[in-house]
């Protein structure tokens, strides 16, 4: 309920019109998390304590995780115990030591895996735990096992420049029945069923409120997309599909995606203001699925979708005070037509929202 109120409250201050009441989706309260971040401590693998930064608290079940991540860190703090006079985990005061973090990610509708170890590139016993790292790959059940290798002030948990001793970079999940294959080391929504749940959402909006054949002769743009999973889920209702997103590593799983999924379309590397230069057709409507990050949109964006005049738009947002602020922007041309709140993340205070917006006249 509180959830609710605070997407309805922050469209009402800002001028928008409001919804008497709009859904919540909301799925199990546990076990839902496809991929954790734990850092390395002395007794292995373990989680910031509450309000504490830097302390931790060795974990070896996460009641937030999907089984699978907890089978692996089984598997990981097996290793790591049986190892301990090989391994040397990382202390952050004094920045001395070489394992930071074993990033484990677990598919929930595919059979795909990945443990990546971040390692202190400064550390002088960086190859011993290589050997050891490869030696644990060869008995793992993860599908990929991959090291990243960072400088001892920087705190990441994942990098670019990570490589797979097991497998490879890549994995895979399946939304509402399309394969959607992303990096290890890039952003995918961390709780599956409810990713499938907002992409069923946003399909549903399209195919309900938008005629087929206003949809099939039409292009749906989809940006700040990643590797694609709003427009892969929903590219089929439409004659092309146009993914746009600033980093190139995402661009080139998207691609792969929208040749999987067998999608006339592209994938574009650039900021979002490219929408502003895209040669589309006078004689075809756009649709847009907008998924920012919380910083939200830049005025440059807003111009150039305000400039395109696309029939509708959804906005996707993980946060709703900076959606609602944005939208109040669009409101001379566009009015709300519904809108919907997402709990992906039970036992926090987050709500994704999507709002859909849809031109006057």
């Amino acid at each position: 309920a509180n959830k609710k109120k605070l997407v309805l409250d922050h469209l009402r201050i800002n001028g928008i019109a409001v919804l008497e009441d709009i859904p919540v989706f909301s799925d199990k309260p546990f076990h839902y998390r496809n991929r954790m971040d734990f850092a390395f401590c002395n007794d292995g693998l373990s989680l910031r304590k509450k309000g504490h930064f830097d302390q931790l608290v060795a974990v070896d079940h996460c009641p937030i995780s999907n089984d699978r991540i907890n089978t692996l860190m089984k598997e990981v703090n097996g290793w790591f115990n049986s190892n301990k006079s090989l391994l040397e985990p990382f202390r952050r005061r004094g920045h001395a030591g070489c394992l930071k973090y074993a990033t484990i990610r677990a598919s929930e509708f595919a059979d795909s895996s990945t443990i990546t170890f971040v390692l202190n590139e400064d550390s002088p016993q960086l190859g011993r735990h290589i050997d050891a790292i490869r030696e644990f790959s060869t008995n793992t059940t993860a599908l990929n096992v991959c090291i990243a290798s960072v400088p001892k002030t920087l705190d990441t948990s994942t990098s670019p420049d990570a490589f797979a001793v097991k497998g490879s970079l890549g994995m895979r999940e399946t939304l509402l029945g399309k394969t959607l294959s992303f990096s290890s080391q890039g952003f995918f929504q961390n709780n599956s069923t409810m990713a499938e749940k907002m992409t069923h959402y946003c399909r549903s909006i399209i195919q309900e409120r938008y005629a087929e054949n206003q949809t099939k002769n039409s292009i749906l743009i989809d940006l700040y997309g990643g590797g694609g999973t709003f427009g892969i889920t929903s590219g089929d209702l439409f004659e092309k599909t146009i993914i746009i997103d600033n980093e190139g590593p995402n661009i080139e799983w998207a691609k792969h995606n929208l040749k999987a999924n067998k999608l006339d379309g592209e994938a574009i590397a650039g900021d979002a203001v490219l929408l502003g230069k895209l040669p589309l057709p006078s004689d075809k409507e756009t649709f847009l699925v907008i998924d920012p990050p919380r910083s939200g949109m830049s005025p440059k964006v807003i111009k150039h979708i305000l400039a395109l005049n696309p029939k509708a738009f959804l906005y996707v947002s993980c946060n709703p005070i900076q959606m609602a602020r944005e939208l109040r922007q669009f409101m001379k041309r566009y009015g709300l037509a519904s809108a919907a709140a997402f709990d992906l993340f039970p036992q926090t205070p987050h709500v994704e929202a999507v709002v859909e917006m849809r031109r006057k006249g």
